[in-house]
C-alpha cells in the first residue's frame, strides 16, 4: 500500500486563517483542525516598534497555523492578499518545512464547509 500523504490546507488573509487536515493525519476526510488569529499591531507604537512587532506577530501566526500540521508533505495555501506567499517563504526557511510541497492560490473568503470542500477536491 503506498504510503499516503499528510496534506493540508490553509485559508488565509492578514488577519485569519483555517488549517484544515485530514482526519486521521493522512487519511480520510478533510476537516477543520484549527482557526488561527493574527494579534495585530498595537496601534500605539512608533513606526519602527510597530513594524518590528508585526513581524514578530506575524511570526507567531505563522508557527501557530503550523503547529497544526506537523510533519507535513503537501500544503495549499490560499486566500486574499501577499500573506500566503510570506508564509510559503517563512516556511522555506524553516529547515522542518523547507521540504514542504507547497503550491498557493488566490481565493476569496469561504465558509469552513466550502473550503473543506475545496481543498477535498484539491488533492483528489
Amino acid at each position: 500500500m503506498a504510503k499516503h500523504k499528510k496534506q493540508f490546507g490553509v485559508w488565509m488573509d492578514s488577519r485569519n486563517a483555517i488549517v484544515v487536515g485530514r482526519q486521521d493525519i493522512d487519511e480520510g476526510d478533510f476537516v477543520i483542525l484549527d482557526h488561527v488569529k493574527h494579534e495585530g499591531v498595537d496601534s500605539n507604537s512608533s513606526e519602527n516598534t510597530a513594524n518590528n512587532q508585526e513581524i514578530t506577530l506575524t511570526h507567531k501566526f505563522f508557527k501557530e497555523i503550523l503547529a497544526n500540521a506537523q510533519n507535513m508533505d503537501e500544503v495549499h495555501v490560499t486566500g486574499t492578499g501577499q500573506i500566503q506567499e510570506q508564509f510559503i517563504h517563512f516556511m522555506a526557511d524553516t529547515a522542518q518545512y523547507k521540504n514542504v510541497v507547497s503550491t498557493e492560490s488566490t481565493s476569496n473568503k469561504m465558509s469552513d464547509e466550502a473550503f473543506v470542500e475545496y481543498i477535498s477536491e484539491y488533492f483528489n
